[in-house]
């Protein structure tokens, strides 16, 4: 451990689990790098991740936004195309898009498609689909509302997908936001989380939740303060 490390995290008593607001007190305190660290919410869900049934793949809008500016990307034609361009989409395009990509191309953040290019689009699943950029109906990326899936994501929508382990790690913000602001971007990803419990998943399905930042210690939150009736 490096010194900063050994004096921020003095500050967690690891036997405790926090409430919400005083583990993003917690964490505020604990970010003291010299750049604006990200504030990343993790959660243990009760899932078997090998089990397509039980896999959780949504999206939460951040009502605060995520502090990070996000180039979007989308595949579109036509009249989706013009609405793509007045929601402030940085890139927009077809089939000249979908070869460019296809060549290497990576400069973007989100890729949102109409359902109609999909099918075009499809041989991107090899490059995409391990950077987890390949739209996707569950997460609303493959949509005709282009305009305010482009306008969330410019705003702060962040899609949520559990991991090989059935974990979640959303990004809700920067340190140097106010605490009142990540505790609401908080609460919205975990109340997302909750509507998607997939029925075949059995027990607790919220098991542990921790908010960090980038190069700070992990507090554990109650999670009771989300599900008081899973835990």
């Amino acid at each position: 451990m490096s010194k900063r490390f050994e004096a921020v995290v003095t500050s967690v008593d690891r036997t405790k689990r926090y409430a919400v607001p005083e583990a993003v007190a917690i964490v505020k305190k604990c970010a003291t790098a010299k750049f604006d660290e990200t504030v990343e919410l993790t959660v243990r869900l009760g899932i078997d991740p090998k089990q397509s049934d039980q896999a959780v793949r949504t999206a939460a809008v951040l009502p605060h936004g995520s502090g990070t500016t996000r180039k979007v990307l989308v595949l579109a034609k036509g009249e989706k195309e013009k609405e793509a361009q007045a929601a402030g989409a940085d890139y927009v395009g077809a089939e000249d898009l979908i070869e460019k990509i296809s060549k290497g191309w990576l400069d973007f953040d989100v890729v949102i498609a109409t359902p109609d290019l999909m099918r075009a689009a499809s041989p991107l699943g090899k490059v995409l689909g391990p950077r987890g950029l390949m739209p996707n109906p569950k997460s609303g990326t493959v949509t005709m509302d282009v305009g305010r899936i482009v306008k969330e994501s410019k705003a702060g929508r962040l899609e949520l997908r559990n991991d090989s382990y059935g974990i979640i790690h959303a990004a809700v913000g920067k340190a140097s936001f106010p605490a009142e602001h990540l505790v609401a971007n908080a609460g919205a990803v975990m109340e997302v989380l909750m509507r998607m419990r997939p029925p075949a998943a059995k027990g607790a399905y919220v098991r542990r939740v921790f908010l960090s930042s980038t190069m700070g210690p992990g507090v554990e939150v109650d999670a009771n303060a989300f599900a008081p009736q899973e835990v």
